[in-house]
């Protein structure tokens, strides 16, 4: 690894890092890096995953207190994300490789427009738990079984993909709950963190050779103090500039994966 490519993905792994612990979809910053400097897209994902593991953790670490009076919910999410992951992580490594470069380029452009229409998103679903004056200490039968459900799809798609799982986790968990954002996002670190650990097991355990270790290492170093950053510092920041840098690099992405 030239000292460039060490840089742009170290200070990509950083961006992920921040990016994830405040808004999620990190990954939009560090796949279509590793893609744009010729890595192929299964080993771009795989490597991404396994390296983005460390940032979920220090995230998850920054925003332990707003955690606390979640467990009586997280007890069936983390289950669900847990399954959700495995199946996603099957059909990434089961699936041929061409079809999954091309299915990557749909997934990035659902992943772009939702980074773009989160804060509506989260705006909306904040309005329809205010009307429905919905209580924390009391989910229906059904809201729950919908929340798990919802829980276990995003993590299908994360374990697939993980761009812009965390966006889709806060849309689920803040259109059947009441919790303020900032404990939605301590949620969704979590649970996103519980699907990239599955997917980083599942490719070391049947696609060791096809991870570029010194890439997921370089992003680790990265994501591990940009999540430190961005749990701590990231609600001085405008989530409008982190989510246009986030467009621009995706579509960068985007253009150089239609282009292979």
């Amino acid at each position: 690894m030239s000292l460039s490519h060490l840089a742009l993905i170290g200070l990509a792994g950083f961006g992920a890092g921040v990016i994830n612990a405040l808004v999620g979809s990190g990954t939009l910053i560090t796949f279509p890096t590793l893609v744009a400097l010729g890595y192929p897209p299964v080993t771009s994902t795989m490597s991404n995953a396994v390296g983005l593991v460390a940032g979920g953790v220090s995230a998850t670490w920054g925003y332990r207190a707003e955690l606390g009076g979640q467990w009586h919910r997280l007890r069936w999410q983390i289950p669900a994300s847990l399954a959700g992951a495995v199946v996603g992580a099957f059909l990434l490594l089961h699936l041929p490789e061409k079809v999954f470069a091309e299915v990557v380029p749909a997934l990035l452009v659902l992943a772009l427009i939702l980074v773009v229409t989160g804060p509506w998103i989260q705006a909306w679903a904040r309005r329809q738990a205010e009307e429905a004056g919905r209580s924390v200490d009391h989910i229906t039968a059904g809201r729950m079984a919908a929340l798990v459900f919802g829980t276990f799809a995003v993590g299908v798609y994360g374990g697939y993909f993980t761009a812009a799982q965390g966006i889709l986790l806060i849309g689920v968990m803040g259109a059947l709950l009441p919790e303020s954002v900032q404990r939605m996002n301590a949620a969704k670190n979590l649970l996103a963190l519980v699907v990239n650990v599955v997917a980083a097991v599942s490719y070391t355990l049947v696609a060791f050779d096809r991870i570029s270790w010194p890439v997921a290492g370089v992003i680790a170093v990265g994501s591990w103090v940009g999540g430190l950053l961005g749990a701590r510092y990231g609600r001085r920041l405008s989530p409008n500039a982190l989510r246009a840098n986030i467009v621009v690099v995706g579509a960068i992405g985007l253009y150089r994966l239609m282009t292979i």
